[in-house]
């Protein structure tokens, strides 16, 4: 198997991400200083930017998915997809958001519930409606509109015209041979340079709940030093993973994924209140479509409130910033499949299951806490990271949920890092699909070192600000690849017309010639 070389790309990417990890560790305060202020300064100047493209991401998406282009394959004509449908959601699914999901799914409704936007009072039955329909807001269509954007542009230049697996690729239409040159290297190396980031902001995230887990079985102390620790045992677990491959470690661990959480998903609907958590995905659904285009848009220049900076612009800025990871890793699973096919699974499917799982866990514990008298807002203050724990305790087998949520979460952890390792071992040996081991290896040490450097330089505050700061030079590329898609779909199209009438015509011809032979 052809394993591709590492070049430019890769020293200057791995410098830069060294050097970060060496201004952490050495100066973890002046980088939480300098963040922060680039962070306010993007928040300020650059908020609405952040709304409009993201809405842009959607509607592009969208129109893919009911135009023309729907039926032009990812592949060649006759290519059929190489994972069973169910398989390649998990795949998509783990890589996409698995450890967000576990760990926003509690804490971030019961958030909204206490402090919620919209000027609307805390803590009321309004405040829980609208808490859970920013929830299904964030992560629901306007997220998996950017991984579809992204894995799109590299599953068309790689699949259908044959060109390598990197993000300058997919600007071939606009910038031509170009791409070979700086420019295309300059490209591919910001675009591992956000991958890291993304996936160790994750990670970061991770560490922190499986901590959290670990606290609420066994005492584990949530420190800094227990999440390091923890960050450094689960790294020797993903590069096990990632020695054996695509189609072994990644396939199975996402399996195993998907399976954990439809069987702690269902356990929470089956035990909880079941009735309330159908009756409020239904009504959030309904209201989060009604209000989908005035929550893309929502600015508070009259308030001046902080939530859409803190909560809206934050997860915009995450989800661009995972975008050349989670789009390379969906184009890698998603040869042979149509563009239809491809825009109804990546947009739709996930957006549907996030709300469900939101309904759920968010659901059970608005319940528990509106209804039932348990105080499940108070460890939210407390400790984020609890959050889903306390929920676990109000219901039976208690002790067995956690260690199954526990499970969950490691092994999230386990296959993020993993595909991550995987992608940029990828984007870094010119677009091979088969990285040699020593480059996975090398960027899953980087990558856990940068979450462990995050952690240092401000936990929570530290994972979030480098999302929101890098992912604004990012997303002006994925504009460029929406106009470069747009571009070799029209171009195909045209092509395929001009064929259809070239065979027209010869069928004509032939008709015509086989009537005067009869004459």
């Amino acid at each position: 198997m052809h394993q591709g070389k590492v070049g430019v790309v890769f020293y200057v990417s791995v410098a830069v991400a060294s050097l970060f990890v060496l201004w952490g560790f050495l100066m973890p305060d002046q980088l939480a200083e300098v963040a922060a202020n680039a962070l306010a300064f993007i928040t300020k100047t650059f908020g609405w930017y952040y709304l409009i493209t993201t809405f842009l991401f959607l509607v592009f998406a969208l129109i893919l998915a009911f135009s023309r282009y729907g039926n032009i394959r990812l592949g060649q004509d006759d290519d059929e997809p190489e994972y069973p449908y169910f398989t390649w959601l998990a795949m998509l699914f783990s890589a996409g958001m698995g450890i967000g999901l576990v760990f926003w799914g509690v804490a971030e409704p019961v958030f909204h519930y206490l402090s919620p936007p919209e000027e609307v009072e805390g803590s009321t039955p309004l405040a829980a409606q609208t808490a859970l329909r920013y929830s299904f807001f964030h992560w629901g269509l306007q997220p998996w509109a950017i991984y579809t954007v992204s894995a799109l542009g590299l599953a068309y230049a790689s699949f259908r015209k044959g060109r390598s697996n990197l993000i300058s690729a997919t600007l071939y239409p606009l910038l031509g041979d170009r791409i070979d040159g700086g420019l295309g290297k300059a490209i591919d190396s910001f675009a591992v340079i956000a991958t890291v980031f993304g996936v160790a902001t994750s990670l970061g995230l991770g560490a922190m709940q499986i901590n959290g887990g670990l606290h609420f079985l066994v005492g584990v102390p949530q420190t800094i030093r227990s999440q390091l620790l923890i960050i450094l045992i689960v790294t020797v677990l993903f590069l096990i993973s990632a020695s054996t491959g695509l189609d072994k470690g990644i396939k199975y661990l996402s399996n195993l994924n998907l399976g954990f959480a439809s069987l702690l998903l269902l356990f929470v609907i089956a035990t909880g209140p079941t009735s309330f958590i159908i009756e409020a995905l239904t009504t959030t659904i309904g209201s989060y479509v009604g209000n989908l285009i005035p929550m893309s848009f929502r600015m508070t220049p009259f308030t001046q409130r902080t939530f859409v900076g803190a909560w809206t612009i934050f997860y915009w800025a995450w989800w661009v910033l995972w975008a050349p990871f989670v789009g390379s890793f969906i184009a890698r699973v998603s040869k042979g499949r149509t563009i239809r096919e491809f825009v109804t699974g990546v947009l739709f499917v996930p957006t549907l299951l996030s709300m469900i799982w939101f309904s759920t866990f968010g659901g059970a514990a608005l319940h528990h806490e509106m209804f039932e008298g348990h105080n499940i807002s108070e460890a939210v203050n407390e400790d984020m990271t609890s959050a889903l724990f306390v929920l676990l305790e109000q219901l039976p087998l208690s002790l067995i949920m956690v260690i199954l949520a526990t499970l969950l979460i490691i092994t999230f952890f386990i296959t993020s890092a993993d595909s991550a390792t995987f992608v940029l071992g990828m984007l870094t040996s010119n677009g091979s699909n088969n990285p040699k081991r020593s480059i996975k290896f090398i960027w899953g040490i980087l990558v856990s070192a940068i979450a462990s450097v995050l952690l240092l330089s401000g936990g929570l505050n530290g994972v979030q600000t480098a999302s929101i700061v890098l992912a604004l030079p990012f997303s002006v590329i994925m504009i460029l690849m929406i106009v470069s898609i747009n571009k070799a779909l029209k171009e195909e199209v045209k092509e395929m017309e001009r064929k259809e009438k070239r065979r027209l015509r010869r069928i004509e011809k032939w008709i015509e010639e086989e009537g005067d032979l009869r004459q």
